[in-house]
C-alpha cells in the first residue's frame, strides 16, 4: 500500500483509527463489478474485539449482487468537524479500510452485531433493548460483516480524536 503523502497529517496510532471507526455515524463503502465502482454509505459498528465492521441491510439489491461476486471492499469513516472560515482550510479525521465482506449466519453472532449497533447508535439503547425482539426479526435480518486486513487515515492538525 502507497503511504500517506502528507506525513504530518497520518494518523498512526491504532487506538485513534479504531476510534473514528467508533464515532463515526457511518462508514462509506466502495466495492466493483465488471470494472465498475459502486459507493454506499451505511450505519455501522466497529467490534475491536474481532477486527471487524458490522452492517445490516436488505436481502436483495445491487450492493447484495455485487458482493456476492466480489467480497472485496474498500471503505471510508469520517469525523466531519467543518470548515474553516477565512482558512480556506477543513477540519477532518478519516481513516480507509480494505476488507471481506461474508453474510452472518449465526442466530446468537446476529443478535450479538444487532446488539452492538443499538449501543453505538441508539440514544437510549437499553430502552430500545428493553423491548422483545423476536426470534424471526433477528433471523430475518441480513447482517454483514467486513474483517478488516488493512487500515490508514489522516487527519486535520487541529483536529482531537477521544479514544
Amino acid at each position: 500500500m502507497r503511504d500517506i503523502r502528507r506525513k504530518e497529517r497520518a494518523i498512526t496510532e491504532e487506538k485513534e483509527l479504531i476510534a473514528v471507526l467508533q464515532q463515526s455515524k457511518y462508514v462509506t463503502i466502495a466495492m466493483c463489478q465488471d470494472n465498475e465502482p459502486y459507493l454506499v454509505s451505511m450505519s455501522h459498528v466497529y467490534d475491536p474485539e474481532k477486527n471487524c465492521i458490522y452492517f445490516h441491510c436488505a436481502k436483495e439489491g445491487k450492493k447484495m449482487d455485487i458482493l456476492k461476486e466480489n467480497n472485496v471492499v474498500w471503505g471510508q469513516a469520517l469525523l466531519d468537524e467543518g470548515y474553516i472560515q477565512g482558512k480556506c482550510n477543513h477540519n477532518y479525521a478519516t481513516i480507509m479500510f480494505k476488507g471481506t465482506v461474508s453474510f452472518l449466519d449465526d442466530f446468537d453472532e446476529k443478535k450479538a452485531a444487532l446488539h452492538l449497533m443499538v449501543y453505538q447508535l441508539e440514544d437510549d439503547p437499553e430502552a430500545y433493548l428493553s423491548k422483545p425482539i423476536s426470534e424471526k426479526a433477528i433471523t430475518n435480518v441480513t447482517v454483514g460483516r467486513i474483517i478488516i486486513e488493512y487500515m490508514s487515515g489522516k487527519k486535520a492538525k487541529d483536529v482531537v480524536i477521544d479514544v
